[in-house]
């Protein structure tokens, strides 16, 4: 499955529209990461939070590429449908969750903590971070800190059934927090006063809920069901005109194409 321009820019703004909950799960750590540094030295500052969330989308696109070797393999057997309608399931899920309406993307996170319970400390060892190299190793490690919006972002990432694209939805997703999580101090209580609206909270809510029925839609079939229709059916009927096979097979690539950039 290639990737496409459609699919990294939906990895974005799921990363930008779960902006409300990244400021709950990191804004914490972004501002005792201000507070290590004299405020004085605000360049140092900004290069120790950049570093930090360097560190941070590094490990999710680790990850992606981690379940992307999976998701080829899964290819393989032919499970792509299945992983893109457990995407669509978790993507719903993630909406339902931002909106408060549902938390059952907390039974997720549940299985992280295990991990985390042995990265934590090491994390912990870290602090103070007063360089760049702290902040990446810091961000690295608090990448996988148990969170179900990155884990329905993972699983999205599954779905292209590539390892490099998976890796690059799972860098989208990232860059798409990275406003939301850099807004520090004053700035990060007047987005997370905004964002914590409830109409704010619906309308991204929905926005990812639509974005999952979508991706549920290709689940079923609908991405694909063209290529029963592949030219090469045509070249066996017409074996002495090269002509007629070339006339034959355009229409139906041309199809695909359209067909494939709407999804």
């Amino acid at each position: 499955m290639m990737l496409d321009l459609p699919s990294l820019s939906a990895a974005f703004l799921l990363g930008l529209f779960s902006s409300a909950h990244c400021i709950g799960m990191c804004g914490g750590i972004m501002g005792a990461l201000s507070m290590a540094i004299p405020a004085d030295a605000k360049g140092k500052r900004w290069l120790v939070l950049l570093s930090y969330n360097i560190g941070r989308i590094a490990s999710y696109a680790l990850m992606g590429l981690l379940v992307g070797l999976l998701s080829a393999q899964l290819a393989v057997w032919g499970a792509i449908g299945w992983l893109r309608w457990l995407a669509g399931l978790l993507l719903i899920a993630m909406g339902l969750y931002l909106a408060d309406w549902w938390r059952g993307l907390t039974y997720l996170e549940a299985g992280g903590r295990y991990l985390w319970a042995y990265l934590q400390p090491i994390g912990k060892t870290i602090m103070p971070v007063d360089s760049v190299s702290k902040g990446v190793l810091l961000g690295a490690i608090w990448g996988w800190l148990p969170c179900g919006l990155v884990y329905s972002a993972l699983v999205y990432a599954m779905a292209q059934g590539q390892a490099l694209a998976a890796g690059a939805i799972m860098l989208a997703f990232g860059l798409g927090t990275l406003p939301s999580v850099l807004a520090t101090g004053i700035a990060a209580q007047q987005l997370g006063r905004w964002l914590q609206r409830p109409q704010v909270r619906w309308v991204l809510a929905l926005s990812i809920i639509l974005f999952g029925l979508w991706t549920l839609w290709g689940g079923g079939g609908h991405s694909h069901h063209m290529g029963h229709d592949h030219p090469s059916s045509h070249e066996h009927h017409h074996p002495s005109s090269s002509a007629s096979s070339t006339e034959s097979s355009a229409p139906n690539t041309l199809d695909h194409g359209a067909h494939h950039h709407h999804h």
